[in-house]
């Protein structure tokens, strides 16, 4: 059997981080949270996730911030989760690199569905690359 997928999730909403929290640990992932986006940098530098869900409004570095620091240092798959929902926000955060974009209020089930295609795809890929003979290794160019 595999060892569960680690998500870590950054939101200053206490509620809400507990809840995607518990959702994803029922569905089967092994989930960290903090309440900043800062806290979710330095625990990814000492231990990266599977994946990571940042909420876009927290104090210090935001969402949008955070996902970028991100992608100077992992190709992690990315979701902001967020009650920004205009057109400006959504483009920024997949221009920064974020791989889905989902506006509160959500579905916990959406959310988990969103996160099991994001690991089936990049699953098929590495099966892809196994099966061209290629070694498969998440490298950062």
């Amino acid at each position: 059997m595999s060892e569960a997928k680690k998500i870590y999730i950054a939101d200053d909403e206490t509620t809400i981080r507990l809840a995607i929290k518990t959702f994803l640990e029922n569905a089967g992932y092994t989930v960290e949270d903090f309440e900043t986006g800062d806290l979710l940098l330095a625990a990814f530098n000492e231990q990266p996730a599977d994946l990571v869900i940042l909420d876009v409004m927290m104090p210090g570095s935001n969402g949008f911030v955070v996902c970028k620091a991100l992608r100077k240092v992992s190709h992690v798959p990315i979701i902001m989760l967020t009650a920004r929902d205009s057109d400006l926000d959504y483009a920024t955060g997949l221009d920064l690199g974020s791989d889905d974009y989902l506006v509160k209020p959500f579905s916990p089930m959406a959310l988990t569905m969103r996160i099991k295609a994001i690991f089936r795809r990049i699953e098929f890929e590495r099966q892809a690359h196994v099966e061209n003979g290629a070694s498969y290794e998440n490298k950062e160019d």
